[in-house]
């Protein structure tokens, strides 16, 4: 399985950037994409996550401005984030949970660097 992160970069405060993750080598398929920042010195936390079927969850601070949504034909999920503000600068994780033979299997992917400046 592999995880591919895109589209971190500096922005400006008011921006907007779009995150892109992914996943290749998942045969039995992808139940959860998700997307996860962690700050240096903080724990890792979710942002958004989104089922094969399109139901969504959003950390509540984020409702509003962040945006999660999955293309299931190109096996890749998108975060879409507005309004961005400094304290949004993180590394940002993408996060799939896979259907396995026996069980479902939880990969990370390679962090993206999202920075935010005011």
């Amino acid at each position: 399985v592999q995880l591919q992160a895109s589209g971190g970069g500096l922005v400006q405060a008011g921006g907007s950037l779009r995150l892109s993750c992914a996943v290749s080598r998942s045969p039995l398929g992808i139940r959860v994409m998700g997307w996860y920042r962690q700050v240096p010195g903080s724990e890792r936390e979710m942002v958004a996550t989104i089922t094969r079927t399109g139901y969504t969850k959003y950390a509540d601070a984020l409702k509003g401005r962040f945006t999660i949504s999955r293309d299931n034909a190109k096996d890749t999920a998108y975060l879409q984030m507005n309004s961005l503000k400094p304290e949004d600068t993180a590394v940002y994780y993408c996060g799939v949970t896979l259907y396995g033979r026996d069980d479902l299997e939880f990969y990370w992917g390679q962090g993206t660097l999202v920075t935010v400046s005011s």
